[in-house]
């Protein structure tokens, strides 16, 4: 469907990156954007910024977030928040595994449950799950949040299936690197991690993601863009590496004969 058919949004991690363009994009086209977060003083200068209504609220909060759902009727739901702690799964630590399961996919699948009933009641919506590229590629060091990024994956083929014969439209979008803070988030607030992720390279904007879904959602009531990937052109992913077998080592940390 066009925007013109659209009316409200609800937009989650929205107080910075992607989040926070895809608030002021949505804005541009004249939709109520709800924009949600944890961050009071940054939601409140975006909703300054774009006239968005700001709602501080922590996604996994399902109480909060069930009253939310309940007073508006979503016709586009964008469920961008997310979490990670990078580090090798035979290193993962209890408490982490629990949040980045409950942000990046717990509270994504309580928040369909929410919202997408009504837009089958109503034959009318747009649901846009941010996953990644580490739902569908390998690389070190993110085992659970690769696990949970592959859940949203499968959750936005499923959504589909579920809504069959309504028009309710689903799209996947899989970002690769981006320009963002979320390096900081997760690494810690050092000009090293800016230096180590993003100058130098030449990368995608949140606006640009920002951009790529509102194509999505502008896109005709007969056409589905059901999944995007969006990386740097000189990204790739995937690659070949073979291991040799480590020597053996007795209890003393000798080398077995």
């Amino acid at each position: 469907m066009p925007f013109s058919d659209y009316k409200t949004a609800l937009v989650t991690g929205a107080s910075s990156g992607i989040g926070a363009a895809v608030v002021e994009r949505l804005r541009r086209e004249n939709i109520e954007v709800h924009a949600a977060a944890r961050s009071t003083e940054a939601l409140q200068q975006l909703a300054t910024r774009t006239g968005c209504i700001p709602h501080v609220i922590d996604v996994t909060d399902r109480k909060a977030m069930a009253e939310l759902a309940a007073r508006v009727e979503f016709d586009i739901l964008v469920n961008n928040a997310g979490v990670d702690r990078p580090k090798k799964f035979l290193e993962a630590d209890e408490g982490d595994i629990d949040l980045i399961v409950d942000v990046n996919l717990r509270a994504v699948l309580h928040l369909c449950r929410l919202v997408v009933p009504g837009m089958v009641a109503r034959d009318r919506g747009h649901v846009i799950n941010i996953s990644s590229i580490a739902g569908t590629y390998n690389f070190g060091g993110n085992s659970s949040y690769h696990a949970t990024k592959a859940g949203v994956s499968m959750l936005s083929n499923q959504l589909r299936i579920d809504a069959f014969g309504k028009r309710v439209r689903v799209t996947e979008i899989c970002p690769g690197r981006v320009a963002t803070d979320i390096f900081n988030h997760v690494h810690g607030n050092d000009p090293s991690i800016r230096e180590r992720f993003i100058d130098g390279f030449e990368l995608p904007q949140a606006t640009d993601i920002a951009d790529a879904i509102a194509f999505a959602i502008s896109a005709p009531v007969a056409v589905n863009i059901g999944h995007m990937e969006i990386t740097p052109t000189l990204q790739v992913m995937g690659g070949l590496q073979t291991a040799r077998p480590q020597p053996k080592t007795d209890p003393s940390g000798e080398p077995s004969p």
